[in-house]
């Protein structure tokens, strides 16, 4: 028994050193960019490097809220990554609800084809979804970035809000067809306002994609008034001179919606990603 207790207590001992260790490992970038936002460009590059510096400014972040074009890079992320989640949303639940309650022809294909859209890498798609934005006359435009991060967020969430739809009872179905409800009115007044925890999950990874993306918002945008905060960072590294402090002023600020988001809505994520998961 003495010895049980003991090897549980080193093996608690070396799990907690553990994650305190991966917990400095991945916070400490974040807390030297989150300095290095506060410190002038010659200070970032001062040796021996210092993480709190006696020269403490808000000059970047004055250069970011003052420049109405980096303003504007917000601006446009917040238009894209709102709609993409609004539009993924309503699609998904129509396709889940669907898929989890009716049986139909190619049912299964269907769910294949799905599933293996998520396994071709977006870079390959690069070249054709730009051919395809600038025939049908959509490049430059938030429609074109809208429709294009909506064709990648789209089946995992089809999929996951499947996989929340077919937890929950169908005797709910059932109960409201007895009542004369039909298919619509089952998903919007019955399974929508309990399927709240899944929505959120499929909300937030929605959010965190179409906000996050770059490579495809420098690729399908040309000018500034369309151009999001990814591309309006990469975009302060000049031929000449790199503005550290005012890119990782605006990372900072490009970080704090998705890390609002994930601490108002914590419960409700892990709590869908828990009942997606587990098909009762």
């Amino acid at each position: 028994m003495i010895k049980n207790r003991t090897r549980r207590s080193i093996g608690r001992v070396l799990l907690y050193a553990g994650l305190v260790v991966g917990a400095v490992f991945a916070g400490f970038p974040v807390l030297w960019m989150l300095s290095s936002s506060f410190k002038s460009n010659a200070d970032i590059f001062a040796y021996p490097p210092k993480l709190i510096d006696g020269s403490f400014s808000l000059d970047a972040y004055f250069a970011v809220f003052t420049d109405p074009v980096k303003v504007g890079y917000f601006v446009n992320s917040y238009i894209v990554a709102l709609c993409v989640v609004v539009i993924t949303l309503a699609i998904a639940l129509l396709s889940a609800y669907v898929f989890s309650r009716y049986e139909f022809k190619f049912k299964s294909i269907i769910r294949v084809v799905i599933i293996g859209v998520q396994a071709v890498p977006p870079i390959t798609l690069l070249i054709p979804f730009f051919g395809i934005m600038v025939g049908l006359g959509l490049y430059n435009t938030y429609q074109g970035l809208i429709l294009t991060y909506v064709v990648f967020t789209l089946p995992y969430a089809i999929i996951m809000m499947t996989a929340y739809f077919d937890s929950l009872p169908r005797e709910l179905d059932e109960a409201a067809r007895v009542d004369g409800a039909g298919s619509l009115s089952i998903l919007w007044r019955i399974l929508v306002p309990i399927s709240v925890p899944g929505m959120v999950s499929v909300g937030l990874y929605t959010f965190m994609i179409s906000w996050n993306e770059y490579l495809f918002a420098l690729t399908l945008t040309q000018t500034d008034d369309r151009r999001t905060v990814p591309v309006g960072i990469q975009l302060l590294m000049g031929q000449n001179n790199y503005l550290w402090n005012e890119v990782m002023a605006m990372s900072i600020l490009g970080s704090i919606p998705v890390l609002v988001l994930f601490l108002i809505f914590q419960r409700y994520f892990i709590g869908g990603l828990a009942a997606g998961a587990v098909k009762s």
